[in-house]
């Protein structure tokens, strides 16, 4: 399960919007092809309101490489995958 902060253990997962504490329903996966291997993916989390939003700030930069329901990409990834989870 993601977490709030590392080493809290999980709890339940936030918007990654600046200022927002809505619960997260989303995950944006994504990269800087400047910074980062192809094949790594750094997360943003997004509650239904700012899903749009984050994922066009991605988007316009070229980062942007998926967005799936947090359901669904928890299911599908061990529970110490790598990715890295950042604040905008």
């Amino acid at each position: 399960m993601i977490s709030n902060a590392p080493g809290s253990g999980p709890v339940s997962p936030v918007c990654s919007a600046k200022a927002c504490r809505a619960d997260a329903v989303w995950v944006l996966a994504w990269n800087n092809p400047k910074l980062h291997t192809p094949e790594r993916r750094k997360t943003w989390l997004a509650c239904e309101e700012h899903r749009e939003h984050l994922s066009s700030f991605l988007g316009v930069r070229g980062f942007l490489k998926d967005v799936v329901p947090l359901a669904e990409w928890e299911a599908s990834r061990p529970a110490e995958s790598g990715e890295d989870q950042d604040t905008p």
